[in-house]
């Protein structure tokens, strides 16, 4: 891949892009669909611009965790595939894949987006735990925000297997009504840096150019759960504050094009 890193540079100092874009515009097409495996119990294809992401939920019963014997559990896969990208390769997850992992988690776990204890089945013995993976089909940019909305979408987009009541056996092949238990729905909004200027959706050049990176988590009422800082540039507190301005508002932004989607 050929960055023209100084042309990036010059055209962010003066509000441009290379792509023409406003540095806070994000890519079309800017797609949502859902419920496209029939063997996740709910799953999600998001696109922007080049980059596609795809998540899938699964749901298991398994026992709780000793110090939550009242609570489900959630738990984060990415899996960052060759296909979508010449710098990945198959094996063990990436420091790129782990932190990607990491920074979804995060803000759904902090900002308890899913009611852990109204998983729990039996106390200490049963409850259900929600695992998300994350696949990366093309990395044209902007991982981060591609890969939250694809799993929220996929959480909201979820539904319970049957259980069969004699013998506790999941039937996989069929869901019933009952959705997850969502209280809260973050999304990620990552904010890039670059000649001091700030922009959303970058491109794979764009992020290779930044000096620095900021992912803000918020919920629809604006609050934030989580926050991750990337780059090798420090961020004052002016920028950091004009990083959350920018991130929520983008976020609403998103959020009305998945609740349009979800319709």
């Amino acid at each position: 891949m050929i960055i023209n890193k100084e042309t990036i540079t010059q055209l962010a100092a003066v509000q441009k892009r290379l792509d023409g874009r406003k540095l806070h515009d994000y890519r079309q097409p800017l797609l949502i669909e859902t419920d496209i495996s029939w063997t996740a119990e709910g799953s999600a294809r998001v696109q922007i611009g080049e980059t596609v992401v795809m998540a899938g939920v699964k749901l298991s019963l398994e026992k709780p965790y000793n110090d939550t014997p009242d609570e489900g559990g959630i738990m984060i896969n990415v899996e960052l595939l060759p296909l979508s990208s010449p710098d990945y390769e198959p094996g063990p997850p990436s420091i790129k894949a782990v932190e990607l992992a990491r920074v979804v988690d995060r803000g759904i776990r902090e900002a308890q987006a899913i009611d852990l204890k109204k998983l729990c089945i039996t106390p200490g013995e049963k409850a259900w735990f929600v695992t998300i993976d994350i696949m990366s089909i093309n990395d044209a940019g902007n991982l981060f925000d591609a890969a939250g909305l694809a799993s929220l979408a996929a959480l909201k987009s979820a539904h319970f297997p049957v259980v069969d009541e004699k013998t506790g056996a999941i039937d996989y092949k069929q869901k019933t009504e009952k959705s997850l238990p969502l209280r809260k729905e973050p999304l990620p909004v990552t904010i890039y840096k670059i000649n001091n200027s700030l922009l959303v959706d970058p491109t794979r050049e764009e992020e290779e150019t930044a000096q620095a990176r900021l992912t803000v988590a918020s919920d629809a009422k604006g609050s934030i759960s989580a926050m991750q800082k990337g780059g090798e540039e420090p961020l004052s507190i002016e920028e950091v504050s004009s990083i959350i301005d920018l991130a929520i508002e983008k976020s609403a932004f998103l959020r009305q094009i998945l609740t349009k989607s979800l319709q």
